[in-house]
């Protein structure tokens, strides 16, 4: 969305068109939990379409400690550019509203082994352990999803 006016017009028109009621309706049965995040995009680190279609996409997920957030920027401004060495990062953003002190980053690979030897090659750059060894400390918690194109997706 470009911005919270955008963000408040689409809501609206969701609430007040008809078809996607019937279809939120029909879609609550299905449902056993539902969470929204509204994320913002770091400047130093603007959302990139992917290089190529098809492979593998990672999102890793940090819950940072409350107050770290502008550290873990100032960090990664370093690290990401170390990471620009041996791949394109797709984009990186935080929480505004939902779950707050959240960073997500997306990367993409042609494959497990490639994402292997990549991640593994970041360690050489100069930066790159030190952005690890200063934002460390900041997690609470972290994750790693690996998400694959779906049939109908335009990234396969």
């Amino acid at each position: 969305y470009k911005g919270y006016p955008a963000l408040s017009a689409a809501y609206l028109t969701y609430r007040s068109d008809p078809e996607y009621q019937r279809l939120h309706r029909k879609m609550l049965s299905l449902l056993r939990s539902r969470k929204s995040q509204i994320m913002l995009e770091f400047q130093f680190w603007p959302t990139h379409p992917p290089a190529s279609k098809g492979g593998l996409y990672e999102l890793r997920s940090y819950m940072l400690k409350s107050g770290t957030l502008l550290e873990w920027e100032q960090n990664w401004r370093i690290g990401v550019e170390c990471r620009k060495h041996h791949e394109v990062p797709m984009g990186a953003w935080f929480s505004q509203l939902g779950d707050l002190n959240q960073v997500h980053h997306l990367w993409q690979y042609p494959d497990l082994q490639v994402r292997k030897e990549v991640r593994e090659s970041a360690w050489s750059e100069n930066g790159w352990p030190e952005t690890v060894l200063n934002t460390v400390p900041l997690i609470q918690k972290m994750s790693s999803r690996i998400m694959l194109p779906m049939s109908f997706s335009s990234l396969k």
